[in-house]
């Protein structure tokens, strides 16, 4: 096997969709105003204890203020709206189909990206998708995290890897492509535990994967842990970690995230990974050092 990837060493997102629309594509984040059913009591109450009150939606906002900045940098771009706070299939359908509507209205916006869990995508909900589907450019993001049950109880998630083997079975049957989120650094686990979660999504073969740098955030139950019960990644660790987990990983799984993003004024821990820039400066440097490249140790 050989570095099909040149200097970027892997499969980023970026470098597919410009092959693929022939411009540069920016996602639009979007905060749609759901909710998850981990709050409102039909799960659980209170979420994932590392999730925010937003839902992971840091920085959404609305499309035509994103649209506006974002087009005076890349004129020529095109848009993904994304609709990231909270869980976005869980709503009745036709307030669905109004939302992503509304959001394919917009001028240039030539696709969805959808985040949601594995358990909140009933067949009425996977019928819509599959409309979608056939007009637009679509993937599903699932928050699986982990694939060990016990951590995932711990994080009160609610829902099981059963579950996410279910969705997706149903997306690939659906020819509906899935973005797979995992989180790097969860307490309770080693790095060998994280390491097999990178193995089982190598085997279910996902359109991509988001690799997400834990981030301890201000008034999540998370941090009423740290740092007594568990440590989070030195940078230098987690760069060299990334990288263990690429070269993993079938070379044409599409990567969209190799950290993550939080608010500084809501982040604990680790401060360093404000500096997003050099983490991926680091993986690009310890790819380079070892001549390596994603995929080198993908075994099927």
């Amino acid at each position: 096997m050989k570095n099909i990837f040149g200097s970027n060493h892997f499969n980023t997102i970026a470098t597919h969709l410009k092959k693929e629309f022939g411009c540069r594509i920016m996602k639009l984040s979007l905060d749609a105003g759901f909710t998850c059913p981990n709050r409102d009591g039909s799960k659980s109450v209170g979420g994932c204890i590392f999730c925010s009150d937003d839902g992971s939606g840091h920085y959404a906002s609305t499309i035509p203020d994103q649209i506006q900045l974002l087009s005076s940098k890349w004129p020529t771009g095109k848009y993904i709206a994304y609709f990231q706070s909270h869980t976005n299939t869980y709503a009745p359908v036709e307030q669905l189909r109004t939302f992503y509507e509304e959001a394919l209205s917009y001028p240039n916006v030539i696709g969805l990206s959808i985040a949601t869990r594995p358990d909140c995508l009933s067949e009425e909900v996977l019928d819509l998708l599959e409309e979608f589907n056939r007009k637009t450019y679509l993937w599903i993001e699932l928050g699986l995290q982990t694939i060990h049950d016990a951590t995932r109880e711990r994080l009160n998630c609610a829902y099981s890897l059963s579950d996410f083997n279910e969705a997706m079975n149903q997306l690939k049957k659906r020819q509906i492509k899935a973005i797979v989120h995992l989180i790097f650094g969860l307490p309770w686990e080693t790095k060998k535990d994280m390491l097999a979660s990178v193995d089982y999504i190598a085997k279910l073969h996902p359109f991509g994967v988001k690799l997400h740098l834990l981030h301890v955030i201000k008034n999540t139950e998370l941090a009423t842990l740290y740092p007594n019960e568990f440590k989070t990644f030195e940078k230098e660790e987690y760069i060299h970690f990334v990288v263990d987990a690429l070269e993993k990983l079938p070379q044409d799984i599409t990567v969209h995230r190799i950290t993550g993003d939080a608010p500084q004024n809501e982040l604990l821990a680790p401060l360093w990974s404000i500096d997003k820039r050099s983490i991926l400066n680091g993986v690009q440097k310890e790819f380079k050092r070892r001549n390596s490249f994603q995929g080198k140790y993908y075994t099927k």
